[in-house]
């Protein structure tokens, strides 16, 4: 009997001992933690928040931060010095490809000036658009690209989806890579979570070569989960690309029921710009898998075409937020139009500011938002924010028949972008996104027209009738606003 309790007072002691020292590795983990985020966190606010929680709270703050305290995407940098060489000789290639397309700019130099050290690329001329006003026509168009490859295709999806639509543009590539076509296809782990290993299988039993974006390889980057690569990117053969809103899945073509009609926006861009947006392809592949692609770089007019594009790529690893760079500058440079069409409305400062200021110089904005969201929290948050904006003039609408899902804006007569960046700050920040730049009128016509579209299918939203909400309503608004940083 006495064995029995000596026994058990041993494992008490124990118990307590490693409860003593785990307590005592958190808490030294917060302290640390919290000594990072005081040195590396954006904002200050941002800075207090983390340093107070993982210091008071490390047990539940500590895992939190792993995840989701990065700013930046650690890896890119050690990635590009592994093969710099053959990386800045690829770079060469791509920059005397286009040389000869390069456009003089437009007017408003020192915007045209700011976009194109955004871009890395400058804007090109030369292009042939088409405008894709949601699935049916987008998935028709991207899949007779791919039936006419010769060479290669290049597709990049955030999210695929082993599906009636995914199993058709499968089949595509299936059978191009058959008959000799190389085929490479990148998806996004989060984004594509679902994706059997029998869809990635067939594909490679036909002999395309398929790679999800891994942010996490690399013993420092385990713990990378909060950046996605959220671009969706084809490219045949150098000459065409496809770029927008649309994932690969049936919700996108109008077939799911609880969010049915899906609208979304594509463009297809033929000519020269189609090798920017292949050259943003071919960077994501290296990542993922430390493969310089073999790919054409001499660019082929678009017959009958000489739209100026530019196309923008942004990422957490570069140094500056280029995606909220690129809006915030669009938004200044507005004399007489903004209308933007973004499923999820949760802007930073700059661009709040920059709305500001537009409605005050008179600029007509319009900024149009889902009605039937997807997620609730995105959806409340989007309140306070156009709350904010009240009594400057700006108008706001809610697409009303289904989830809207388009990434677009209109500036003033010939400014248009149609891309994968939302405007909140996910995509500002801690997505890999990408974004087409058209200064063209006709393209902006036809930008205009889908805008009026829309608007006569959405309800006006007054902002000051906010305040006129139940109170566990506008509770709701105030928290979904906290937790903007990582919707």
């Amino acid at each position: 009997m006495i064995g029995k309790q000596a026994e058990a007072a041993h494992r008490r002691r124990v118990s307590k001992r490693m409860i003593a020292l785990i307590t005592t590795v958190f808490y030294l983990a917060g302290f640390i933690a919290a000594g990072h985020a005081v040195l590396t966190t954006r904002t200050a606010p941002g800075a207090i928040a983390w340093s107070v929680s993982l210091v008071s709270m490390p047990f539940v703050a500590v895992p939190a931060y792993l995840v989701f305290g990065r700013s930046k995407f650690q890896g890119g940098v050690a990635a590009y010095e592994a093969g710099q060489d053959e990386i800045d000789e690829r770079v060469r290639e791509i920059r005397s490809g286009l040389e000869a397309w390069t456009y003089p700019g437009p007017e408003r130099p020192g915007v045209y000036e700011a976009l194109k050290a955004l871009s890395g690329f400058g804007m090109v001329r030369g292009n042939r658009t088409e405008l894709l006003v949601n699935g049916e026509p987008t998935f028709e168009s991207i899949l007779a690209g791919i039936a006419r490859a010769e060479e290669y295709v290049l597709l990049q999806f955030y999210m695929i989806h082993d599906d009636q639509t995914g199993r058709r543009v499968k089949d595509a590539l299936i059978e191009r890579a058959r008959a000799g076509v190389r085929v490479y296809v990148l998806y996004d782990e989060i984004g594509s979570s679902g994706l059997p290993r029998q869809y990635v299988a067939d594909l490679e039993d036909a002999g395309a070569e398929v790679s999800s974006f891994k942010p996490t390889q690399g013993a420092g980057n385990r713990f990378q989960l909060n950046f996605r690569n959220h671009r969706k990117i084809v490219v045949v053969d150098g000459v065409s690309a496809w770029v927008g809103g649309h994932n690969v899945g049936d919700e996108y073509l109008g077939m799911d029921p609880d969010f049915s009609p899906w609208r979304d926006t594509h463009v297809r861009i033929d000519g020269p710009a189609a090798l920017q947006l292949q050259a943003v392809v071919f960077g994501d592949w290296y990542w993922a898998t430390r493969e310089l692609l073999d790919l054409t770089w001499e660019a082929t007019p678009a017959d009958g075409g000489d739209i100026p594009i530019m196309i923008v790529p942004s990422a957490p690893s570069q140094r500056l937020e280029t995606a909220g760079l690129l809006f915030t500058t669009a938004l200044h440079s507005a004399r007489e139009r903004i209308w933007i069409s973004a499923p999820y409305f949760v802007p930073d400062e700059a661009v709040m500011k920059a709305l500001e200021l537009a409605a005050l110089r008179g600029v007509d904005v319009r900024i149009i938002t889902t009605g039937k969201p997807d997620s609730l929290p995105v959806y409340l948050a989007a309140f306070h924010y156009m709350s904010q904006l009240r009594d400057l003039g700006i108008r706001f609408y809610a697409y009303t028949p289904g989830f809207l899902h388009e990434k677009v804006t209109l500036i003033d007569e010939e400014w248009s972008t149609v891309g994968t960046a939302n405007f909140d700050n996910r995509s500002f920040r801690l997505n890999f996104e990408v974004t087409a730049i058209i200064a063209d009128t006709a393209f902006a016509s036809e930008m205009e027209a889908m805008f009026e579209a829309d608007f006569a299918h959405s309800v006006e939203i007054d902002p000051t009738a906010i305040d006129e909400k139940p109170l566990y309503w506008r509770l709701g608004v105030a928290l979904s606003r906290l937790a903007s940083p990582v919707l």
